[in-house]
């Protein structure tokens, strides 16, 4: 990492605050990950450890950043979007963040159908085929993040890039709201299969795969009764 220049038209700390919000965005820390700490930071941006603290501050307000004392500071946060995002939908009935999912995910089924590639299809076979053996191992909290990994490849098969950002920065609900339907413990009342909506985006019928998306999140409504 080349260390950081002042010009006139930019503070000093401006621009770290905008190459550690770069460095969020692009996933060189990954959301609840710990950043280095504070004098290693520093000098790979070859700043003052006060301007440095200066910046984690003003990324701290913004919601990206989460400084915790006698332990370090975290990324709470890849956008300052995906942070307002989280903190709408924290106190969102569960029935309304499920259908923001539906109108996200049933649009993207359908499209992905549309635009599916080669590599989109091994793509989601994978992300299948993890999302099952996840199930087997009987890990709640494995099974969540493996389901959720297939949903964003279905989203992003959709090759619609606007959808995709907003549907990331919808992440942290979506794995709330499917931590609520699966519960502590995986039991066979709340598997829901997804291969057929594979099978259907593979299948290129449009149709058949936003039916396949509504019905698995219809199923999980009527599971919250």
């Amino acid at each position: 990492m080349m260390p950081l220049e002042t010009t006139a038209r930019s503070p000093l700390v401006s621009q770290v605050i905008s190459q550690l919000r770069e460095q969020i965005t692009r996933g060189e820390w990954a959301v609840g990950a710990r950043i280095p700490p504070e004098p290693e930071l520093a000098a790979q941006l070859g700043v003052g450890r006060n301007t440095l603290r200066e910046a984690v501050k003003a990324l701290s307000h913004a919601g990206l950043l989460d400084c915790r004392q006698g332990s370090g500071t975290y990324v709470l946060a890849a956008s300052e979007l995906s942070s307002a995002v989280a903190r709408r939908i924290a106190d969102a009935e569960f029935r309304d963040v499920l259908e923001v999912r539906r109108a996200f995910e049933v649009e993207a089924a359908r499209l992905a159908a549309r635009r599916r590639t080669p590599l989109d299809l091994e793509a989601l076979d994978l992300a299948l085929a993890r999302r099952e053996e996840m199930w087997r191992t009987g890990d709640a909290a494995r099974f969540v993040e493996a389901d959720s990994a297939l949903h964003e490849v279905v989203v992003a098969t959709a090759h619609n890039k606007v959808l995709a950002d907003l549907y990331a920065d919808f992440g942290t609900a979506l794995r709330a709201s499917l931590r609520h339907v699966v519960g502590e413990e995986l039991t066979p009342d709340s598997y829901v299969d997804h291969t057929r909506l594979v099978d259907a985006i593979r299948a290129g019928d449009e149709d058949a795969a936003a039916f396949e998306a509504q019905c698995f999140l219809k199923e999980t409504s009527t599971e919250e009764g």
